[in-house]
């Protein structure tokens, strides 16, 4: 019995003969046409049992032969392509029998400590364009993989790899969840993305949208024929509680067989493609009806118990999972266990401390940076909940929708200028020395400016234009991952001891148990001046300067003063140029 599939759906390889099983209870009649039976719907009617399920067996149909079921309700007949497809035609959308020959060289998980990661959000289709105006595919972004190796990131985020309808697309508007999609590859090449991922240590974690579905070309879409107030039918609610920003798609998270299907589509990344992670988009629009505008009335609370189900079913069946909300609401009782009534996610973004950070780096005037709010952005999470959210200053929500990359909100005119480069790093900067799981998008490390299109592909000239960005990038991963000389980064604690809104400068403390490698100070300046500045430091003796964006004290060794300061036993006075990060860890 499959783990993910357990009542055996879609099509299933059998001695020379393929099984066909599809949920359809309102339908009159189904029949399995294809390329085996000339389209013939005579040839191959299933039989339906009591659970609303048809079945029958097809002898000698073959792999990639394309299939769809013709379904009768009434005087209603209708193709529609099998919900557990595995793989759609390109050409014709039609789907496609699937049969799994990869043989796995690196199928374990990777995923080191939680700690430890560094994620680098990718959209396959403009990571690398293949002919122009074609999207790139997971063969093209497989080629990359020693690129992102030496950058030296942990864990590959790929926007949604369904079947969507379109040639260009985000990938969150999912027409056939079980299917990859068809202009990425297909199947095979995901196998293989994951494979050669795994075996250069980088774990992959993908996208799925199960907030809504479609709206486009969408099969399930009245799939047996039934539906209320013309509405969705089996698969989605027919009510209501079916309004979406996206349409009237979001399924019914209340009927069994539609909360099975969206587990079982939840398995199978991790079943079949031996994935690390998965980031479920938009969980307040599962939660509830009204996604921002809550209310008591609105919520979804068998969209919350579906969320508790599917995480509690991956951390069963692959407890190394890693499982990510994207909410955008703050709400901790996403990542609070489901044994508590939480919904037992293990991170969740963290839209507080990037709005934050944005504003603060992105003000065009000093006095209108609030060092007050850099601080809470930095202190949100601490202790043993560090790990429960993912920092960053970019993604593709936050440089899209009416706004754009960081250098470019920054210097519209000239986003490559020293000012979007300083200040956008600083706030890079930030987001890998605190408390939480830190996060790329991808072209962030060559200062790729105007706003996220899936249109248009990372400019990767920009690679040879920036090459110390690049190479800053390169740095702060690793010092990220440092745990050794810089160990405190990992740790969990954060003390933020210093809020100077005059001077427009922030300090914190970073550390696990303290001590030589553990203890870590950020001090960092949201101010166009440089300066000479004394940071308190939690203990007196030698400090070796990991990290100064400014340069001043790149790779110095310094001697702390005795003098108590900010609250802290010692201090040291060092140079500060405006807008720069300096990361100082304790030797001894």
């Amino acid at each position: 019995m499959s783990i993910y599939n357990p009542r055996n759906l879609g099509s299933v390889f059998i001695d020379g003969a393929v099984a066909f099983r599809v949920w359809a209870p309102f339908a009159d009649s189904v029949a399995v046409v294809g390329e085996f039976n000339d389209w013939d719907a005579t040839r191959h009617p299933l039989v339906k049992d009591e659970s609303g399920c048809w079945s029958g067996m097809v002898e000698g149909a073959r792999d990639e032969q394309r299939y769809q079921y013709e379904i009768r309700n009434g005087e209603r007949v209708a193709r529609k392509n099998d919900p557990y497809v595995r793989a759609i035609d390109d050409e014709t959308k039609l789907g496609q029998l699937h049969l799994d020959r990869h043989e796995w060289q690196h199928p374990e998980p990777v995923l080191g400590p939680r700690e430890s990661i560094v994620i680098y959000e990718i959209h396959v289709g403009t990571f690398v364009r293949g002919e122009p105006e074609q999207p790139g595919t997971l063969d093209g972004l497989r080629q990359c993989l020693p690129y992102l190796a030496a950058l030296g990131v942990d864990a590959i985020e790929l926007m949604p790899v369904s079947e969507f309808p379109t040639e260009l697309s985000w990938g969150y508007n999912t027409t056939n969840p079980f299917a990859i999609e068809s202009s990425y590859g297909g199947p095979e090449a995901l196998r293989n993305l994951v494979d050669a991922a795994h075996g250069l240590g980088i774990g992959v974690i993908v996208d799925v949208a199960y907030n809504h579905l479609g709206p486009a070309d969408l099969d399930l879409w009245q799939f047996d024929g039934w539906s209320k107030n013309d509405m969705g039918g089996i698969y989605f609610y027919n009510d209501p509680r079916a309004v979406t920003p996206w349409g009237d798609n979001r399924p019914d998270y209340g009927r069994a067989e539609v909360r099975q299907y969206l587990r079982d589509n939840a398995l199978m990344w991790f079943d079949d493609f031996k994935v690390d992670g998965l980031r479920l988009d938009g969980t307040k629009y599962i939660r509830d009806a009204r996604g921002q505008d809550q209310s008591p009335e609105s919520e979804l609370p068998e969209g919350w118990s579906l969320m508790q189900w599917i995480n509690d079913e991956v951390h069963a069946h692959f407890p190394y999972a890693l499982t990510i909300a994207e909410d955008m609401a703050d709400n901790a009782w996403l990542t609070k266990s489901t044994g508590e009534g939480g919904a037992g996610f293990d991170a969740q973004w963290d839209v507080g401390f990037v709005h934050r950070v944005r504003a603060a780096v992105e003000a065009p005037f000093d006095e209108g940076r609030d060092m007050a709010s850099v601080a809470a952005a930095i202190s949100g999470v601490s202790g043993e909940r560090a790990t429960q959210r993912i920092v960053y200053s970019e993604s593709h929500d936050e440089v899209a929708n009416g706004r754009a990359r960081v250098p470019s909100e920054i210097a519209p005119d000239d986003p490559g200028s020293g000012l979007a480069r300083r200040r956008s790093t600083l706030a890079a900067t930030i987001a890998f020395t605190t408390p939480g799981i830190p996060m790329l998008f991808a072209g962030q490390e060559v200062l790729e400016d105007g706003w996220f299109r899936d249109d248009v592909a990372i400019d990767w000239d920009k690679l040879a234009a920036f090459p110390d960005v690049h190479q800053f990038y390169r740095g702060l991963v690793r010092l990220r991952q440092d745990t050794e000389g810089a160990r405190g980064l990992s740790g969990p604690y954060v003390n933020v001891f210093e809020v100077d809104d005059e001077e427009k400068v922030i300090a914190y403390h970073r550390f696990d148990e303290g001590g030589p490698g553990d203890d870590v100070v950020v001090l960092a300046s949201f101010g166009g001046a440089d300066m000479a500045y004394r940071v308190g430091l939690p203990r007196a003796g030698r400090w070796r300067v990991r990290l100064d964006t400014g340069e001043a004290n790149a790779g110095k060794e310094l001697m702390s003063d005795d003098q108590p300061w900010q609250g802290l036993a010692a201090s040291v006075e060092l140079r500060l140029d405006a807008y720069a990060v300096i990361v100082l860890a304790f030797v001894e």
